[in-house]
């Protein structure tokens, strides 16, 4: 543990992801509480990423307490990176399964406190060294306040790349979200086929939180996945033992804050399209689906996406769906909100490397990456 000089009222430290895994009910406390929740930086998911073997056994947290309570936590590490010409660089924790960055911070009135002190705490924890921060939320309460407690502090801050990720808030019932949907006729043509597909069996949606269901779920989605295009280019979950075993880690029966969820399509009891989700603080974290693509004429994932907008309104499972996806999402013709997520690199003040610099050699990594995807598409 490394404890920084006090703030305002505020203590920062940088602890090891085991010594505040034995504070569960000060971090369970602190995802309860949390402003714009999410369950990636979760007690659960730190855990499984550990248990799995996709996070390191140093894997180190800074944290901000006020009052003797959690106020703030966010894993980090430190890598070398383009963007500081190849030398070390601080990033918050990232997996392939980590859809959103923002650090946990208690929703107080004291949050301007509270960032201000976790802003201190990051530049202790990267060493002065800029920030490379994938994955953020910029337009949201917490992204703009802690953008603005990073400027207070001298930082200076810049996007490398953005997108507007699907989100659906829901409405008092499903007639009210379709109403004036821009795409209305998309659920439309999900229900033709969804009709098309009863007529070779009988389809059943499923859903399953706790117990042999949700464990069988989560098993029927890797072998789903594992059957498809992702298996045959090997990165389906099932084709890693880490990644296997980070979905059954995850999506165990567990207490706390953060909720698993299975949504299951069924055609004459075989399962033809599971979605697994991480409820936390009202939102459900859509993580991933899988689709029997044997009937991709049908539509199975989208008409399970379709259903779980239905079952948002019909059992109030959650206040929003957050898709987790990348820009270009299917989900794009379904979900009616988008929340603006950003790469920004954040540079502490008495740096050497200029922020301008720095993004640029961060942009040029981005196009290189693109163009080499676009290659291989071609091949």
């Amino acid at each position: 543990m490394i404890a920084l000089p006090r703030a305002a009222s505020a203590q920062v430290e940088i602890v090891e992801a085991d010594a505040l895994a034995r504070e569960a009910d000060a971090w369970d406390g602190l995802v309860a509480r949390a402003c714009d929740p999410h369950p990636h930086f979760s007690r659960r998911a730190i855990a499984a990423h550990r248990a799995a073997g996709l996070a390191p056994d140093d894997l180190r947290i800074v944290t901000v307490r006020r009052g003797g309570r959690l106020a703030a936590a966010l894993p980090y590490r430190l890598r070398r990176d383009l963007s500081g010409l190849g030398g070390l660089v601080a990033q918050p924790f990232l997996s392939p399964f980590v859809t959103a960055t923002p650090p946990l911070v208690a929703d107080d009135e004291d949050l301007a406190a509270t960032l201000a002190a976790l802003v201190a705490g990051l530049a202790a924890a990267s060493g002065g060294r800029a920030w490379r921060w994938r994955l953020l939320p910029v337009e949201t309460r917490l992204g703009q306040a802690l953008l603005a407690a990073m400027r207070e502090a001298g930082w200076t801050c810049g996007r490398v790349a953005a997108f507007g990720r699907p989100i659906l808030e829901r409405r008092a019932s499903h007639d009210a979200f379709l109403d004036g949907h821009p795409h209305r006729s998309r659920f439309k043509d999900l229900r033709r086929r969804e009709r098309r597909l009863a007529e070779a069996g009988q389809v059943a949606f499923e859903t399953a939180t706790s117990g042999d269901a949700l464990a069988g779920a989560v098993e029927d989605f890797l072998a789903l996945e594992r059957a498809g295009w992702k298996g045959a280019a090997g990165t389906a979950m099932a084709c890693r033992p880490e990644s296997a075993a980070l979905a059954r880690a995850l999506f165990a029966q567990a207490g706390g804050p953060v909720s698993p969820r299975a949504d299951i399509l069924r055609l004459d009891g075989r399962p033809i399209a599971v979605s697994l989700a991480l409820v936390a603080g009202g939102t459900a974290t859509l993580l991933k689906t899988a689709f029997d693509e044997s009937q991709r004429a049908q539509a199975p994932g989208l008409i399970l996406e379709a259903g779980i907008v239905r079952a948002l309104h019909e059992t109030a499972f959650a206040d929003r769906l957050d898709s987790a996806t990348l820009s270009g999402s299917v989900l794009e013709g379904l979900y009616r909100e988008r929340e603006m997520i950003a790469e920004v690199i954040a540079v502490p003040p008495g740096n050497a490397l200029p922020l301008d610099r720095r993004l640029r050699l961060a942009r040029f990594e981005h196009a290189a990456r693109a163009e080499a995807k676009r290659v291989l598409r071609r091949r």
